[in-house]
């Protein structure tokens, strides 16, 4: 991977033209076309992939691509001239000799498979393309839409592919990805996206740029966009969608496939129930004193790039030092809590975890502001095998949160350890920075019973991850149920794995096949009981049985793609007590339902191609995007050896200086020369090289005025009157002491004027402090501190605010 990269790089600046892979071969892929049908919370997705081969030889041309995690891939086929070939379903390695019979015929075929490690990855062979002839491939997937914490829908089609860390002993040999810098992806995209909605559509919005909103009709229900011309590939096309009363519980009934039999999944109906849990206020109001925080952050060296892939980005580990602060400080007294970091190896830095209070959270806080991306590549299998292995504390719930930007090889691995040891504890996680695993992701989510989050383009991960705690520190739902209510002539086979966990204000979607006939005004009536702080519970949604029109066959598919998920986990958990019978089961569904699975692939070959392709067959791997921060420092900075580094720097101090690489790329590789200085000047390298390649020296940002202040107050809630505070709050120590009311002791004057700082100038970060400040209230009223009025009317005029008493919760 690392010496394909130096190849790239070397010709650019020998001026290369035309389209070339990474190994200076001409690209056969010319340009891929997306068009995105939203319908209220679920999206169709067309991939339109289209080839030339301009080169003297046959071809065969092999794109590894990502997809969402969730994806359902459910049609695949090749348009050649006049003629289509549709893909079949069949199972993957039947699929392959197929492909591999068809090529050694002259044939043309195609094939289209997941890969073994991660479902968010698929590998596409087009494979006999004659000289001067093109082919364009069509893909189609359906997938739902992630509900965000601002009630915006997250739709993401994945552009950026870096490279996955395989952890050594690991299963299976690793995703094999050919990877270029953003800017350098030789093919174009075009996205356009049609939404629709029974709920009039608020607003669309992108990390890229777009074209302006149009909508199609007067009540604004539906409505289409489209990206603007010159996307870059330097980041995921991410959209979120804003409907009016967006929280609304739906239920979805689409009619079976005519041509199935009855009784199948396929020929049924079927049923998509959506549930939006809303929980009594008073209880949403209170949040657990207890718990056993965990807290596992990637310190691997891709952890160093920008989360938005510019030079002047924050650094993803700083990202992550910041948000740990905020965690740190926002924690009850009387909880526990660690902190492991990963990256090669793991580290933690207490030996297991301890009771939170203000000796254990300086000595943490110290330890995390010396953290620092340089612990090689992302082994995450190791260190949550050491978590889940120590014992846990007696109601002390353990909640646990994973920093990552989602580079590994060995995803299912991962999943499965958590769903394994999802009886002892809340996994929420997030992924961090362009071309982070959903499936990871999502996934570590899903099956720990928590929450996942996507750090993207210009995202500030405090908040994200604050509202993650605030699920955390909110009762847990348990006795979690679900109950239907129908006619009696129709049965019910629920598709989705048990819900086991609800959290305010985010969906529940449940997939149900329903067997038997009923009349067209019969209804049906879905039943959520759980149990809320001791408080039991039931959300009720009375539906139609009569089937929707229109909707085709996305909800079968994504019914279908669940239950193939929870097959495929139940057969690798159950891998050694069975004789393929699971395997056989998935296959079957896969086969019958049209939908990708790990054990199918889909296979076209064109039979009707006359004479049979002549001479050898050359490969070509087609370059998908790398994040332009992460060119080297995702994979080369952790496999580069120093006799490549010492080699290759005088070809890379010839292109800085000339400037023969693409403007885009010179910083690159500055910052590479950087990275190899360091390493050079540490094995003690000829002072030639030395001087071409400085040390870098880190500059330090002058630190966000409201880290400053969070930063000063102790764990138990309040802040100390000291001249540290009096600078955060952009005042003499003079001025602070000269104010403070007489009756007042040091600690509440100091604790009031750090709220009142808070509300009076950083209310739009107020998902960020929100918790400390409560903790902070909270302290003030245990103390039944006095002249609390008089410190608030003597702080807004010290502070030039106007912030009232009860606004800080007195």
């Amino acid at each position: 991977m690392v010496d394909s990269n130096l190849g790239y790089s070397s010709c650019v600046m020998m001026n290369c033209c035309g389209l070339l892979t990474l190994q200076k071969e001409p690209v056969p892929l010319k340009s891929i076309e997306v068009e995105l049908e939203v319908r209220d919370h679920v999206a169709t997705v067309v991939s339109t992939l289209n080839y030339e081969n301009k080169e003297d030889k046959p071809l065969e041309a092999v794109f590894v691509f990502p997809l969402p995690g969730d994806a359902a891939v459910c049609h695949f086929s090749a348009q050649i001239g006049q003629t289509q070939i549709v893909a079949e379903v069949k199972e993957k390695q039947k699929a392959r000799e197929e492909y591999d019979d068809a090529l050694s015929s002259g044939q043309q075929a195609f094939l289209l498979e997941e890969s073994d490690e991660s479902p968010d990855i698929f590998s596409l062979s087009v494979g006999s393309l004659p000289p001067g002839e093109s082919a364009s491939i069509r893909l189609e997937y359906v997938t739902e839409l992630a509900v965000q914490a601002d009630d915006g829908l997250r739709f993401c089609l994945p552009a950026v592919l870096n490279p996955r860390y395989q952890p050594q002993g690991s299963e299976g040999a690793g995703v094999q990805v050919t990877s270029a810098p953003a800017s350098l992806v030789p093919y174009s995209l075009s996205f356009s996206a049609q939404v629709s909605s029974p709920r009039p559509i608020s607003k669309v919005e992108s990390n890229c740029s777009l074209d302006p909103l149009q909508y199609l009709n007067t009540d604004q229900t539906q409505a289409t966009v489209k990206l603007a011309a010159g996307h870059k590939f330097d980041r995921d096309v991410e959209l979120l969608i804003y409907y009016k009363d967006a929280h609304q519980p739906t239920a979805v009934v689409e009619a079976g496939q005519a041509s199935a039999e009855l009784g199948s999944l396929m020929g049924d109906p079927v049923v998509m129930v959506s549930l939006y849990p809303e929980f009594p206020q008073s209880v949403m109001s209170s949040t657990a004193s207890c718990g056993e925080f965990v807290f596992l952050v990637d310190r691997s060296g891709s952890m160093d790039c920008a989360t938005n892939n510019s030079e002047q980005g924050e650094s993803r580990i700083s990202s992550a030092r910041d948000t740990l602060l905020l965690l740190l400080k926002s924690l009850p007294m009387g909880c526990y809590f660690n902190i492991y970091s990963f990256g090669s190896s793991y580290e933690h830095i207490f030996s297991k975890s301890v009771e939170y209070s203000q000796k254990t959270m300086e000595e943490a806080l110290k330890k995390v502001e010396e953290m620092k991306a340089d612990l090689g590549g992302t082994e995450i299998l190791e260190p949550l095998k050491h978590i889940y292995s120590q014992p846990c504390i007696q109601n002390q719930p353990r909640q646990l949160f994973v920093f990552t930007d989602g580079e590994v090889g060995n995803t299912k691995e991962v999943i499965d350890l958590v769903k394994k040891n999802s009886g002892s504890h809340r996994c929420f996680s997030f992924g961090i920075g362009e071309g982070a695993s959903s499936a990871l992701i999502n996934g570590m989510a899903k099956e720990g019973g928590g929450h996942a989050q996507f750090i993207t383009g210009t995202d500030r991960m405090q908040p994200k991850v604050m509202q993650s705690l605030r699920f955390a520190l909110q009762p847990a739902v348990v006795d979690i149920s679900v109950t239907w209510d129908l006619p009696k002539e129709v049965s019910v086979t629920v598709l989705s794995p048990p819900i086991t966990a609800l959290f305010q204000g985010q969906r529940s979607l449940i997939y149900a096949q329903l067997t038997g006939q009923s009349s067209e005004a019969a209804e049906g009536c879905v039943t959520l009981k759980y149990s809320l702080a001791g408080h039991p519970s039931e959300n009720q949604l009375h539906f139609s049985l009569r089937p929707a029109e229109d909707t085709g066959l996305t909800v079968h598919r994504l019914g279908a793609r669940t239950l193939i998920r929870s097959l495929e986990m139940e057969e690798r958990e159950n891998r050694e007590e069975q004789h393929g019978g699971m395997k056989e089961k998935v296959v079957q569904l896969s086969v019958q339902s049209g939908v990708s699975s790990s054990f199918t692939a889909f296979i076209a070959v064109n039979k009707d191609n006359g004479e049979a392709i002549q001479g050898p067959l050359v490969q070509r791997n087609i370059p998908t995007a790398l994040a332009m921060d992460c060119f080297l420092s995702s994979a080369a900075y952790r496999t580069l050896s120093l006799d490549s580094c010492s080699e290759s720097y005088v070809t890379y101090k010839a292109c800085i200086k000339k400037k023969s690489a693409p403007l885009p790329i010179i910083g690159t590789l500055q910052k590479f020369s950087r990275w190899v200085g360091d390493r050079l000047h540490k094995k003690r390298f000829s002072s030639e090289a030395s001087q071409d390649f400085p040390a870098a020296v880190p500059e330090q940002p002058p630190r966000d005025p409201l880290l400053q202040l969070v930063s000063l107050q102790e764990a138990s809630g309040c802040w100390l009157l000291d001249p540290a505070l009096a600078a955060a709050l952009g005042k003499t120590d003079e001025e602070v002491e000269k104010s403070k009311p007489e009756k007042a002791s040091s600690e509440v004057w100091a604790t009031i004027l750090a709220l009142i700082w808070l509300h009076g100038f950083k209310m739009d970060a107020k998902d960020e402090w929100e918790l400390l400040a409560v903790k902070a209230a909270s302290w003030l009223q245990a103390h039944k501190a006095p002249c609390v009025s008089e410190c608030v009317d003597a702080g807004n005029v010290l502070l030039g605010c106007s912030v009232k008493k009860e606004a800080l919760g007195l």
